[in-house]
């Protein structure tokens, strides 16, 4: 049987910090990355309080400061995000009432997240009830003025 989000989210596994070679030294530069875990995502997605927001470049950048490396990988923290969103609906389905707010994690300047359980319209509507305003004039909605609700120090 598949694993359900909440064990994959909540697999005991360790943050790896690599050499940073090859291609990705083209994107990255030299240096070390890491690679966090979904328990880490999580961990950082609940720490962003109701009327606030973030994003994935902040949540890197964090990532980047507290194993003092000079990148994290994208990819994963993606793939991560995605996990966390998965199980905290899991969660909500279960009766969980203190879930992951994934849905206040944005990506680069303010965009939505189409990969988030219901698409950008659940997002948007969860983000409308906490006072966010979206902008859907273009195909990729994003939350207007979203800099100016970011939340200090994931």
């Amino acid at each position: 049987m598949a694993k359900s989000w909440r064990e994959k989210r909540d697999k005991p596994q360790e943050p790896m910090v690599v050499k940073i070679e090859g291609k990705m030294i083209d994107r990255f530069g030299p240096g070390r990355m890491i690679i966090a875990t979904p328990k880490i995502i999580d961990g950082m997605v609940r720490k962003v309080p109701e009327g606030k927001l973030a994003t994935v470049n902040q949540i890197m950048d964090r990532l980047c400061e507290e194993y003092k490396t000079d990148a994290a990988c994208p990819m994963t923290t993606g793939i991560f995000l995605n996990i966390v969103a998965k199980a905290a609906e899991e969660e909500r389905a279960a009766g969980v009432s203190k879930i992951a707010p994934y849905w206040r994690v944005l990506k680069t300047k303010g965009a939505l997240n189409p990969k988030y359980p219901g698409g950008m319209e659940a997002q948007a509507e969860r983000l409308e009830q906490e006072g966010h305003a979206i902008d859907k004039t273009r195909k990729t909605w994003k939350v207007a003025d979203f800099e100016k609700r970011l939340v200090k120090g994931i």
